[in-house]
């Protein structure tokens, strides 16, 4: 069973609620696939961070490298 949220509406939000919901959506569905493309968007910029952070990571690149060199050995 679907849980019901209630919000107010700054100036701001109705009026992205109305270019969402231009087309004839339902304002449900336009909040619903609003907040998914929103958590979407976080968990891509949460993993790109986390991927940036690991390519700087000196250490690990050396690790990584050096696993590689030892995969390497074993394929001859």
């Amino acid at each position: 069973m679907a849980d019901t949220i209630t919000f107010r509406l700054d100036e701001d939000t109705a009026r992205a609620l109305e270019v969402l919901t231009q087309d004839g959506i339902s304002i449900s569905m336009a909040v619903r696939s609003a907040l998914i493309d929103a958590a979407r968007r976080q968990a891509k910029t949460s993993l790109r961070a986390e991927a940036e952070a690991l390519a700087a990571d000196e250490q690990d690149r050396a690790e990584a490298m050096q696993v590689l060199r030892d995969m390497e050995t074993l394929r001859a």
